[in-house]
């Protein structure tokens, strides 16, 4: 795609997007290039420079994709990923995460993906490229440059597949989340400000997982999940 297309398509395009990246000049530089909506489609709505800032940037603006750095004070990327699952796995707008990083060593990559993100690309990427990357990850594709993606295809080749669990199987990608937050002792109210639900929704979810399982009560809820490391 030349930039000439890329600034056609864009304007029929949104996307609003978060930088993660301890180097101040670095976002800068990345919001000159990509963050000229008009021209781009890209709308960079905040910035952040760790882990905690990162958690509350993300969570107040609730972007569509996250440009995420894997080497941040904090705990890194996948801290970031780690604290972020819930909006991840939001049945609606998700948070999708593009990792953006100068280091193309394999375990990186491997951690990052393990930990929830769409794609990989390391910073020699043109702006041109990295903005088709941002849509394409809002759209739901995987996106690597081309060397990166051996290292996902070689690491999940030499993973033997996890047995298949019928139990855990009946429940839905939004039960199996709250599953997670009740083991960890959440109370409903906290589980539904995570999630962006209701109690009385959070009640539901806990009901039918309940029943699912065949089980009667939160502590053999938090047992059955512990059994499995769920929690």
């Amino acid at each position: 795609m030349t930039e000439t297309e890329a600034a056609g398509e864009s304007t029929e395009r949104r996307v609003r997007v978060v930088l993660v990246d301890d180097h101040r000049m670095f976002r800068t530089g990345v919001q000159a290039e990509i963050g000229q909506t008009d021209r781009t489609g890209v709308e960079v709505v905040g910035e952040a420079a760790d882990v905690d800032q990162a958690l509350t940037v993300i969570t107040a603006t609730r972007p569509e994709v996250v440009l995420l750095d894997v080497h941040l004070p904090g705990g890194g990327g996948v801290e970031v990923l780690r604290r972020c699952a819930s909006l991840m796995a939001a049945a609606e707008h998700p948070v999708r995460f593009l990792a953006l990083s100068v280091s193309d060593a394999a375990e990186d990559v491997i951690g990052v993906i393990r930990g929830g993100a769409r794609g990989y690309v390391t910073k020699t990427i043109t702006g041109t490229d990295l903005v088709d990357s941002i849509f394409r990850v809002q759209e739901g594709d995987a996106v690597f440059s081309p060397r990166l993606a051996g290292f996902v295809l070689d690491a999940f080749a030499s993973t033997d597949a996890p047995p298949v669990d019928e139990d855990l199987d009946r429940l839905t990608q939004r039960e199996r989340e709250v599953l997670r937050l009740i083991a960890r002792g959440y109370a409903y109210k906290e589980i539904a400000k995570q999630l962006f639900i209701s109690v009385k929704t959070v009640e539901s979810h806990v009901s039918a997982v309940l029943r699912k399982l065949q089980l009667s009560n939160r502590h053999e809820l938090t047992r059955w999940a512990t059994a499995r490391r769920l929690v």
